[in-house]
């Protein structure tokens, strides 16, 4: 099976703290991957050093074959990838369809598809293909909020969407569902299952709740404690694994957020 993200030796260092310690692992294409560990194990981090946005200390990530350890994030994204925050970063003056329409690649003037007036083939699929993808995440009604007005939990549905708008090849989520109810939660995942199985797409995907993300239908699990990683392996291994257990219930008192 092709690769599509290869991370091989990964270290990053802040000063004398090693946040992230030669850490590797790989995700197959058309393959969903999830990332967890207790918080302030080094999830984000990774991600920031996968997708460009810190330059790790040493070792090595590659994109599709292409090595991206040295690469911008601009750079990183025109190969395929596309992530989102574990804290939101939508345009908050713009309308949730606006900000919908803004990520997808090879546009010149991506808003002018909302004004009236005759329109080019492209830009019709692209508007309908944002309203699809709103009706997914159950929130159509909110296509002409500014992003200033959503709740916590819907910012974080809006976050999926422009990030599926991108179509890319790998998608790296960091907590797409903190916030959200859980039944919403579950549904949400369900579609990022069915987005895997049908287009081929590979996603990474960190979730701090080990119980919730053995439940969603990931292929397989990478478990990350203090920086380094744990293990490796289905679900079902990783639930069985008393090592993993033992880090959760070990930071279950632990206060504060991921180091990102």
């Amino acid at each position: 099976m092709s690769v599509a993200l290869k991370v091989d030796g990964l270290r990053m260092e802040f000063g004398g703290l090693v946040a992230v310690k030669d850490v590797s692992f790989e995700v197959a294409k058309g393959e969903m991957v999830g990332l967890i560990g207790p918080n302030g194990c080094g999830k984000s981090t990774t991600f920031n050093c996968i997708s460009g946005l810190l330059e790790q200390t040493r070792g090595r990530v590659e994109v599709f074959g292409k090595d991206a350890s040295t690469m911008r994030p601009e750079q990183i994204q025109r190969l395929g990838v596309t992530r989102t925050f574990q804290h939101t970063r939508l345009w908050r003056e713009m309308t949730v369809i606006e900000n919908l329409l803004v990520p997808p690649r090879n546009q010149f003037r991506p808003l002018d598809v909302l004004w009236k007036g005759r329109k080019h083939a492209a830009e019709q699929a692209r508007l309908a293909r944002a309203y699809d993808v709103l009706d997914e995440l159950e929130v159509p009604h909110m296509a002409h909020n500014l992003a200033s007005e959503l709740s916590g939990g819907q910012s974080k549905l809006v976050d999926i969407g422009r990030s599926m708008m991108g179509e890319p090849g790998l998608l790296l989520l960091d907590e797409p569902v903190a916030g959200v109810a859980g039944p919403l939660a579950m549904k949400i995942f369900a579609n990022l299952r069915r987005l895997v199985d049908e287009t081929g797409i590979s996603i990474l995907v960190i979730e701090h709740n080990m119980d919730f993300i053995l439940r969603q239908g990931v292929d397989r699990i990478v478990v990350m404690n203090e920086g380094e990683v744990l293990m490796q392996g289905t679900p079902d291994e990783v639930r069985s694994n008393r090592a993993v257990v033992e880090a959760y219930l070990g930071s279950a008192g632990d206060a504060g957020g991921e180091e990102e």
